[in-house]
C-alpha cells in the first residue's frame, strides 16, 4: 500500500504529441487507485474562462496573433486555473496533476516565439501567484517521431511545424537545466509501461509516495 503525507502538485510537460497526456492519466488511475484523492487539469483551458481563452489561442483560423498576445493569454487562462482549481484542492489535501504548466510558456513562447525567459518567469510568476510544482516530467521525444504519433487535425499552434517543434525541444532542454531540482527528464522513446515505471519509482524516489510495509 502506497501513502502520501501531504498533497503534491506535478505537471508534465514537452512538445506536441510527445505521449505526456497518455502518461499522465495513466498516474492518475494509478494514484486513485492506491487511494490517493487526484484531480487532473490541462492548459490552457480546465475552467470556463480558461476554456474561452483555449478557443482563442488554438484556433488555426488565426494567422496574425502576436508572440506577446500568446503569452499573456496563456498566463491569463493559467491564472484562473490555479486560482479557481489548483489551489483549491491543493488546500483540501487533493493531488492535482497537470497536463502542462507555467514551464509551457517558457519552452513555446521563449522557444518558439523568443521571447525574453526573465521576462516570462516574472509574468508566470504573477499568474500563479507564485505556485510552483513539487515535481515536472518532461516526455522528451524528437519532433519527427512527435509528428508521427501525432492523429486528426492540427491546432493553430501544432501547425507551426517540426522547426517550431525542435526550438521548444531545445528550451525544454534548457529548462531541466535551469530548474535541475524540480525538472526531470523521461525518455519518451521507450514504451509506455516502462516510460509509466520511471514515473511512479521517481514519485518514490523522492519520497512524494512512501510505501507501507
Amino acid at each position: 500500500m502506497f501513502i502520501s503525507n501531504q498533497a503534491k502538485f506535478i505537471t508534465f510537460e514537452g512538445i506536441d504529441g510527445c505521449g505526456k497526456s497518455s502518461q499522465i492519466k495513466r498516474l492518475l488511475r494509478r494514484l486513485n487507485d492506491v487511494p490517493i484523492q487526484t484531480i487532473l487539469v490541462r492548459e490552457p483551458g480546465g475552467t470556463h474562462i480558461s476554456e474561452k481563452i483555449r478557443e482563442i489561442l488554438l484556433d488555426k483560423r488565426i494567422h496574425d496573433m502576436s508572440g506577446r498576445t500568446e503569452a499573456l493569454l496563456m498566463t491569463a487562462s493559467r491564472a484562473q486555473l490555479t486560482q479557481e482549481m489548483i489551489q483549491p484542492n491543493l488546500k483540501k489535501g487533493s493531488w492535482v496533476l497537470a497536463d502542462r504548466y507555467a514551464d509551457s510558456t517558457l519552452a513555446y513562447q521563449g522557444g518558439g516565439r523568443n521571447l525574453d525567459l526573465d521576462w516570462l518567469i516574472q509574468l508566470n510568476h504573477f499568474a500563479t501567484n507564485g505556485l510552483q510544482p513539487d515535481l515536472t516530467f518532461v516526455v522528451d521525444v524528437l519532433p519527427e517521431e512527435a509528428s508521427r504519433r501525432k492523429t486528426g487535425e492540427n491546432d493553430r499552434i501544432e501547425a507551426e511545424g517540426i522547426v517550431f517543434q525542435n526550438e521548444v525541444r531545445r528550451k525544454y532542454t534548457e529548462l531541466i537545466k535551469l530548474f535541475p531540482d524540480r525538472i526531470v527528464l523521461v525518455d519518451g522513446h521507450l514504451s509506455k509501461e516502462a516510460i509509466h515505471e520511471h514515473i511512479w519509482n521517481e514519485l518514490l524516489r523522492r519520497e512524494l509516495l512512501y510505501e507501507e510495509k
